[in-house]
């Protein structure tokens, strides 16, 4: 099997659907932040809480559109395997290159029902590191202190299942760790 480079181009269809969805729930938020004493009951029960979960959902959700936004007007290859190593462009948090020299292992998560590939490098503070925005930076610290690595790569903006992502990086990785090491 020759596996000298793959690239995975970004799903516009996948990422069409993510900005929908991002955007209704901005939508959601500028009505919670608009009708806060027609919408205070049940768990809500304060309009000021309301108002709170408006501005939340504006400004989480909002990022995520415009980086989306971002995704769909930059380069369209989401991820690249080659023999040196990993390149992850498919989430607004790329680490850069992740050579194969600096993988330990390869594993997976479920985060309500979203699967990852986790990365589990050597020195996974280094790629925190990378990061100059403070928010990128802070994503990944939670991530290395939830599940033990910086680095998760989702199936979600990419042109394959994960099913098949998972397997081709676990390629990636026994063929050319050996050749890195």
């Amino acid at each position: 099997m020759n596996l000298q480079k793959t690239e995975i181009p970004l799903s516009k269809k996948k990422m069409l659907l993510s900005l929908a969805g991002s955007l209704l729930f901005v939508l959601l938020g500028i009505w919670f932040i608009l009708q806060p004493e027609q919408l205070s009951h049940g768990p809500l029960r304060s309009p000021i809480l309301v108002t709170i979960v408006g501005v939340v959902s504006i400004l989480f959700f909002g990022a995520i559109a415009i980086v989306i936004l971002k995704k769909m007007k930059g380069n369209p290859i989401g991820l690249t395997l080659s023999s040196e190593g990993i390149i992850d462009n498919s989430s607004g948090i790329s680490s850069g290159i992740i050579l194969w020299d600096d993988v330990v292992d390869i594993t997976t998560t479920t985060v309500v029902n979203q699967k990852f590939v986790l990365i589990l490098t050597k020195n996974p503070e280094s790629y925190i590191n990378r990061q100059t925005q403070i928010l990128k930076k802070k994503t990944m610290q939670i991530n290395y202190k939830s599940y033990g690595s910086p680095i998760c790569i989702s199936a979600n903006a990419l042109q394959i299942n994960f099913e098949d992502l998972h397997q081709m990086v676990l390629d990636y990785f026994s063929k050319y760790k050996t050749v890195a090491s």
